[in-house]
């Protein structure tokens, strides 16, 4: 059953100024923001190893922020910007980079009304290759847009394309063009995977020094990927929750994970919402498995609060692994729209790294299911105490309330 959300409790008035704009000079020198036990300690997070729970099991999504902004300038001098959301054709996200002369992308479209026809054109120099690319609008649904990208190449990928000509996409929020430092501060030290159009920005703040300590100190470290979609940044703009439509990510998870993760019995700190969004979706992929149903569609809006509820996470979790390695695999490739809101029981985390997130957002959503109403108190101290919010901003560690 879908509990019922008061929308109102999950908003705050977030200054503009408080929303950081840049990164810090270094990564690590965030403020971090400690919740235990109703307790708040401050501190910096390049101490945040003081904080975690003894032999933890720290979970990392490890995707990359693509260059998804492609520019283009019509003969009539409008600059037409796209913005690539994810693949169509191919549809599987490392295949659709590794496309040779043509891949379509959902996109979305800026100064859309200066392209009413015809294809787009420009001219790309990648490697010492000189070639052509071309932009065509295939179909338009809702605010994006279907696009087909050409290229008059085969030697050349479109991984190598929008790395060359695109962007890096900061959110819309910073109200600032992509500078230089985006390029490197934008990403974690651990991305890996292409995919994503957002960074997992909890991990923002590790360097590789903060890694070689947690190792050192007997942490274990379990990557997954989760490519981050622009949808985000969509605040609940509806009264009733169950109104909101939760936007669709691609996962993929090792099945050597997944089994260490059914065995686990260290406490499990996700670095950002998206390991979290990830971990519990790998769960209940594991319990419609359990009651008999497919997971070829991955995991749906609602399906935490209508499946049973009695299955522990080892037997989740074992079915799953067992499941994916039936079918001739080791790696799950899926996908989720889990939305975890107030009363949701979390079966894989027992501690949480994340930023500060925007007001009425799914994301603060979360964050309440996890601390309760407590939010208010946690918000309100890092508003007082010069915390800086949003993706550039600082950290927080929070433990559930009553853990």
């Amino acid at each position: 059953m879908i509990p019922h959300i008061d929308l109102k409790q999950y908003d705050y008035e977030l200054p503009e100024e408080r929303i950081a704009k840049y990164p810090l000079p270094e990564r690590d020198m965030s403020k971090l923001l400690v919740y235990r036990d109703g307790q708040i300690t401050d501190s910096v997070f390049s101490s945040v190893d003081k904080y975690l729970p003894a032999d933890a099991t720290l979970v990392f999504n490890d995707t990359k922020v693509i260059r998804a902004r492609l520019h283009f300038n019509k003969e009539t001098g409008a600059n037409i910007e796209i913005f690539c959301l994810e693949p169509i054709e191919p549809a599987e996200i490392q295949m659709a980079f590794v496309a040779r002369r043509a891949t379509t992308w959902k996109c979305i479209v800026g100064n859309s009304k200066k392209w009413k026809s015809g294809a787009l054109q420009k001219q790309l120099n990648i490697g010492g290759t000189a070639l052509t690319l071309r932009a065509t609008r295939v179909a338009t649904a809702d605010n994006t847009s279907e696009i087909l990208f050409e290229w008059s190449d085969d030697r050349v990928t479109f991984s190598e394309i929008i790395d060359a000509a695109g962007t890096t996409p900061i959110p819309p929020y910073l109200n600032r063009e992509t500078e230089a430092v985006d390029t490197v501060r934008y990403q974690t030290v651990y991305s890996e995977h292409k995919g994503s159009v957002a960074a997992p920005t909890a991990g923002l703040h590790f360097t590789e020094a903060i890694l070689d300590r947690l190792k050192a100190e007997g942490h274990e470290m379990i990557n997954l990927t989760l490519h981050v979609g622009a949808g985000t940044f969509k605040p609940v703009q509806t009264a009733d929750i169950e109104q909101h439509l939760m936007h669709t990510e691609h996962i993929v998870v090792d099945v050597q994970a997944i089994r260490s993760l059914a065995a686990m019995k260290k406490p499990v700190v996700a670095v950002g919402t998206t390991s979290v969004r990830t971990l519990e979706s790998l769960y209940w992929m594991g319990v419609r498995l359990l009651c008999g149903e497919g997971i070829a569609e991955g995991v749906a809006q609602w399906d935490p609060y209508r499946l049973p509820q009695q299955y522990s996470a080892a037997e989740a979790l074992t079915a799953l692994a067992d499941k994916v390695e039936a079918d001739g695999y080791d790696q799950l490739h899926s996908q989720t729209q889990i939305m975890i809101v107030p009363g949701y029981k979390f079966r894989i985390i027992n501690a949480l790294i994340t930023n500060f997130h925007q007001p009425h957002s799914t994301l603060l959503l979360l964050i309440g299911a996890l601390v309760g109403l407590e939010w208010k108190k946690i918000y309100r101290h890092a508003l007082d105490s010069g915390y800086r919010f949003l993706s550039y901003g600082d950290s927080s560690v929070l433990y559930p309330v009553g853990n």
